[in-house]
């Protein structure tokens, strides 16, 4: 199975092999403790353990998988290879099999959130449970939001949530995000949460963050902040009537400072500077 040439002969095999066989290749691969993970951590295994699971047909044999992988969730979802293995789960097997999946993705999300790897799969992840399931994975996450928003990898997961417009968990996160929208927009990670904010949200809290981010003492600081220059750009886009003309005037009223920041040049060559 890890072996650069066998594991295509291993692929090959579990393709057709009858489920007799194909339960005892499972028996061997499972055999120690933790040797199932190995094999799917390992850059030419992760394709064998893929296509097991893409193949399994009988409950013993999906019983066998699920026990073998699941006291390596972790370093499986943040592993190169490993995550793939995760993901092939998700695809191939029944909601109530990827019970231990969703559970841990809950349980350690933050954890897996702010990882390269895991923030893609703890989506997948989301997009692929129901019920009880996907309300308690969107919950931790929401509850979260403050501390995602602001991580490299973070701020994918809470941009994904907004997108999937649950009440409940855009509400646990814009009430954890006011007051600190100027600080939000500074940095490079939370800018685009803000900016997301700003695009998917109803007309009221999209009129609250522009008015917060209006009324800071440091309005001038975010025209010319690299980061924060764009999410007023933004705010400009997404605004209209007298809270546009607010805006405007703001910006106006801050023209002399701001003309020779690379950044705010960005936001005073905007068309969109018009009543």
């Amino acid at each position: 199975m890890m072996n650069p040439f066998g594991n295509y002969l291993m692929q090959k095999l579990l393709e057709v092999c009858s489920e007799e066989q194909r339960t005892q290749i499972l028996l061997m691969a499972t055999e120690e403790p933790g040797q199932l993970v190995r094999i799917s951590l390992n850059t030419h295994g992760t394709r064998v353990v893929q296509k097991l699971i893409e193949t399994l047909k009988t409950r013993q044999q999906i019983s066998l998988v699920i026990s073998a992988l699941e006291p390596g969730f972790l370093s499986l979802i943040k592993d190169l290879n490993g995550n793939h293995v995760v993901q092939r789960c998700l695809q191939c097997l029944r909601s109530e099999d990827n019970k231990f999946i969703f559970l841990a993705s809950a349980k350690y999300c933050v954890d897996i959130a702010t990882h390269q790897h895991g923030c893609c799969v703890l989506q997948r992840c989301i997009s692929h449970s129901s019920g009880e399931y996907r309300e308690k994975l969107v919950e931790r996450i929401s509850t979260n939001g403050l501390l995602l928003a602001q991580d490299a990898f973070g701020n994918y997961v809470v941009q994904f949530i907004f997108d999937l417009k649950i009440p409940s968990a855009t509400s646990t996160l814009i009430s954890q995000f006011e007051g600190h929208y100027a600080h939000l927009s500074s940095q490079k990670f939370s800018s685009h949460v803000v900016e997301k904010c700003l695009v998917v949200l109803n007309d009221e809290s999209r009129s609250k963050i522009i008015q917060e981010l209006l009324s800071t003492t440091h309005f001038e600081r975010l025209l010319q902040d690299p980061h924060a220059n764009y999410v007023v750009q933004t705010a400009l886009r997404v605004s209209e009537g007298s809270l546009h003309n607010s805006l405007v005037e703001a910006i106006e009223s801050h023209k002399a400072l701001s003309r020779n920041s690379p950044y705010s040049k960005r936001i005073l060559s905007q068309k969109l500077l018009k009543k």
